[in-house]
């Protein structure tokens, strides 16, 4: 289908009437909202942010209105009732930053003021925000004789804007709460809600008393709701794909799943369509949206970054999400920089999920990100872009020996004594790890469970290295390579042809440097 005619790429573009009508490409989500539509009343999804949400709200929204045109040659043109409409009414925190509760209630104010004037519902104002909402949607359902639709983007955008001061984030929830409370009296009036966003806070905390709200976040047939499959980038896009390796797009790109390992993997749709617009491959999606708070909560818990690759965490974990009780799980899951990889059941019904880095953009991104919490500096960084690629392709292992002592000599004397990351033992492998990802060689971690070692295979410029490191108390005790050789590592690879370099590192703890760099070629 390469051949197929080209058409618009629609980067940023969230309105599904301009993607139709303005000659864009559009990946039919049509199939999965006829499944959502019939199937209850009360959904909510969370997805991380440029993953598409605010579209499928929008489609929702034409759906309902009725606007058939828009839906000629899509999956559910020829299975809808068309002359049965619904009045939507919908809401979004998505632009702008509220700093205080009046801030928030004026914008709900205006919000809501707006949707009755578009909608031609009497422009009459109530008491307060709960009867304002309470009204609309009962006035709406009275005038058009249809039960209203409400859909809610970004519902939790103005929490999150604020998650690092408690007393305000706390502040802006109750005020999100007295909003959405509304929903569970106006059952009555109510045909379809969806509330989109990026996190998942408790019902408790914000959705008190909506105990039907239906969370399809993990749910298999809601997988593939937002973002793009294999089969969408092959066929829609296909006109553009000439010039592009395919493999390398799905390695930096694709990898993000919801919903078990026997769903389809999707790739950011951000990420696509810059990516085919720019002819080259670049952390697009990270650089627009990475929240602040999340390095500052990594940095100020510790996070050992090689655990990253491979993150263990039960069901309930994910799901704990709030102003005062964020799991580090939840943060990195619901925000996008670990998904789903497997699921373990020993026990029946107490699912184990494996999480790990969706993809090359978020593992070369995330770790280069959080290196100046490790105590690498980005002009330390610049330098092992330049010297460390060079080392690798020449197999100088002394030269990757001095590299290592140099790295560790320059991390600031006073980081360690300042930094609580410093406490954990994990901090020098973190080191170890993170600063081969960030320069986005193939990594990969065998044993990511234990602080204080990362085995770690690096394959780069022909040559695979297998790493054994180890923190010890001062003296070298030759253990490393040791361990490398007896856990057999090198087996699996040596049917690869390229050479293999065992490499054993143990770093003293109380001299803060590497104090034995053994090597041995399997």
């Amino acid at each position: 289908m390469a051949d197929q005619q080209r058409l618009r790429l629609p980067i940023g573009i969230q309105t599904f009437s301009e993607i139709r009508e303005g000659g864009y490409y559009y990946v039919d989500k049509t199939p999965i909202i006829e499944r959502l539509v019939h199937q209850n009343k009360y959904y909510f999804l969370s997805r991380p942010r440029r993953f598409g949400k605010s579209l499928l709200l929008d489609t929702l929204r034409c759906l309902f209105e009725g606007r058939q045109a828009l839906f000629e040659g899509l999956h559910i043109h020829d299975r809808w009732d068309w002359q049965r409409t619904h009045p939507v009414i919908r809401l979004s925190f998505g632009s702008g930053v509220m700093r205080n509760r009046e801030e928030l209630d004026a914008r709900i104010r205006d919000q809501l003021f707006l949707e009755r004037e578009r909608l031609g519902v009497s422009l009459q104002r109530e008491t307060d925000i709960a009867g304002e909402f309470s009204a609309l949607i009962r006035d709406t359902h009275t005038q058009y004789g249809e039960r209203a639709v409400v859909l809610i983007d970004e519902y939790d955008k103005p929490i999150l804007d604020n998650i690092l001061e408690p007393e305000r984030a706390r502040e802006l929830r109750e005020g999100l709460k007295n909003l959405y409370s509304v929903l569970k009296d106006a059952d009555p009036h109510l045909h379809l809600v969806l509330i989109t966003g990026v996190s998942k806070f408790s019902k408790v905390s914000l959705f008190s008393g909506l105990n039907n709200l239906n969370d399809i976040t993990l749910d298999k047939p809601y997988a593939d709701i937002c973002g793009y499959t294999d089969e969408d980038v092959d066929t829609v896009f296909a006109a553009e794909l000439p010039g592009l390796d395919r493999a390398e797009i799905r390695d930096w790109y694709n990898g993000y799943r919801w919903g078990g390992t026997d769903t389809p993997s999707v790739y950011n749709p951000f990420d696509v369509l810059l990516l085919l617009q720019k002819r080259q491959f670049g952390p697009y999606w990270f650089e627009s949206a990475t929240p602040t708070f999340l390095v500052n909560l990594l940095k100020e818990r510790g996070v050992f970054t090689p655990e990253l690759t491979a993150w263990h965490s039960r069901p309930a974990l994910l799901s704990r999400f709030d102003v005062d009780d964020i799991s580090t799980d939840a943060l990195l899951f619901q925000t996008g920089y670990l998904t789903l990889k497997d699921i373990h059941e020993e026990v029946p019904n107490r699912p184990l999920y494996k999480l790990g880095l969706p993809n090359q953009e978020v593992e070369i991104s995330l770790n280069e990100a959080l290196l100046p919490a490790l105590g690498v500096s980005h002009a330390v960084f610049d330098d092992v872009v330049i010297r460390l690629p060079r080392l690798l392709k020449a197999a100088d292992m002394a030269g990757l020996e001095a590299h290592l002592k140099a790295l560790y000599a320059g991390l600031p004397h006073d980081w360690y004594r300042n930094n609580p990351i410093a406490k954990y033992e994990g901090h020098y492998a973190s080191v170890f790890y993170s600063h081969f990802a960030a320069l986005g060689v193939q990594v990969t971690v065998e044993d990511a469970s234990h602080h204080g070692k990362v085995d770690m295979t690096v394959d780069f410029g022909g040559h695979l290295y297998l790493f054994e490191f180890k923190v010890v108390e001062q003296l070298p005790e030759g253990k490393a390579l040791e361990q490398i050789k007896a856990k057999g590592y090198a087996d699996k690879y040596r049917a690869s042809g390229k050479p293999i370099h065992l490499i054993g590192v143990e770093f003293s703890r109380e001299q803060r440097q590497i104090v034995a760099f053994d090597v041995e070629t399997a």
